[in-house]
């Protein structure tokens, strides 16, 4: 546990695999929890072996999703071992499942019942594909069938083309980030109210990843019609879009009035563009969008895509470039945000990661553990339970 955090004096038990669990534990650890992953005795999370790229024997996608975070083996089908379970959630706030079906959680005796039992304080999360409850309860489901069935995939790629899984996990993060509000909740609820009781968090990569349709789902309610799909061109707002420059392309978010008539100044088209009958309004702009985009990158493609953004950024245009990863991760403003964390691991050398985005004025995230090789702190969370029992 980090002191002075703002999770500092919490325990989480972290048993999961893959993303969605194993990220929601960071974030908490991140903020200071003492997070203990329970891992299957021998082969661990089933992330440590997908890859390439691996680090020497670890693998990226599990270093990229599990610091702060102390490794424990147990075989939930030993009895003993199924004691030393018990022995930890009496003593913690917080049990992370992804598990997906209760029955499974049933039979090996941590299904939320059996567990809040054990410690009517605990807060206990379960992540899975779609949730614990309604007629597809506790059928399996990885990120891009949530992608699939939460109408996201229909509505991304070209407007002429097949659908599109948005290429990170992004049901998968957006669990694991509403997890973490709901734990956060549960625990303000225990403590600050003084209920002394913990709850039980159901989130599915589901309703997750269908929280993301917002406006979509506004507009369908509003009208009953199914949403087309529009590539990178926002559904009522023009220009709003990539466009392109003459090196590369950027993107440019004209949102207001005003807005529309500083990009027209900075564009010289205060006499033309701006004021054609066709482009007077936002929705008349959206309606000759085809006809608008072209004009505008006509005069973009005279100049580079830096000298033009070096222009909106004064003039007040929210405008950025498109960049590549590898742009991304090696920005100075990132940088000195610290949302690029390094960590020295004992086998691999320097490990980094993407930060958390929290950012306090005081007690903010902490980056104090590398990812734990499989069963690296077996010993010592057993001496630590044997301490505190004599």
């Amino acid at each position: 546990m980090a002191e002075g955090s703002p999770l500092g004096e919490i325990r989480v038990l972290e048993m999961t695999e893959a993303l969605a669990g194993p990220y929601c534990a960071m974030m908490l650890g991140d903020l200071g929890a003492d997070v203990i992953k329970i891992e299957r005795r021998g082969t661990g999370d089933q992330s440590r072996r997908w890859g390439p790229p691996f680090l020497d024997t670890e693998s990226a996608y599990f270093l990229s999703v599990n610091r702060n975070k102390r490794s424990l083996e147990l075989d939930i089908k030993d009895s003993s071992d199924v004691d030393i379970l018990h022995q930890l959630i009496a003593r913690s706030d917080v049990f992370i499942t992804n598990i997906p079906r209760m029955a499974s959680l049933q039979r090996a005796g941590i299904d939320p019942d059996a567990m809040r039992r054990l410690n009517p304080r605990l807060i206990y999360a379960a992540i899975s594909g779609y949730g614990h409850s309604g007629p597809k309860a506790n059928r399996g489901g990885y990120d891009i069938i949530a992608q699939g069935e939460a109408g996201l995939m229909a509505l991304t790629g070209d407007p002429d083309g097949g659908p599109s899984r948005f290429p990170t996990p992004m049901a998968d993060i957006t669990a694991g980030l509403y997890t973490v509000m709901g734990i956060q909740a549960a625990l303000y609820e225990r403590d600050a109210t003084g209920t002394g009781l913990g709850r039980f968090i159901d989130v599915s990569l589901v309703d997750a990843q269908t929280t993301w349709l917002a406006n979509f789902g506004g507009s369908y309610f509003a009208d009953g019609k199914r949403p087309p799909r529009l590539g990178n061109v926002h559904p009522t707002i023009s220009p709003y879009q990539p466009l392109r420059a003459r090196d590369k392309d950027i993107i440019v978010a004209v949102g207001t009035e005003r807005l529309w008539q500083r990009f027209c100044a900075i564009l010289g088209v205060e006499k033309s563009l701006m004021t054609d009958p066709r482009f007077e309004t936002n929705p008349l702009r959206n309606q000759h969008r085809e006809e608008l985009i072209p004009l505008i990158e006509e005069i973009l493609v005279t100049r580079d895509a830096d000298d033009w953004l070096n222009e909106f950024v004064a003039g007040g245009i929210p405008s950025g470039p498109i960049n590549f990863p590898d742009e991304t991760l090696t920005d100075e403003h990132l940088k000195a945000r610290g949302m690029i964390v390094e960590l020295e691991h004992p086998s691999l050398g320097m490990v980094k990661s993407i930060g958390n985005p929290i950012l306090m004025s005081e007690n903010g995230p902490t980056y104090r553990r590398y990812p734990p090789r499989l069963g690296e702190h077996n010993e010592e969370i057993r001496a630590e339970l044997a301490d505190s029992a004599s």
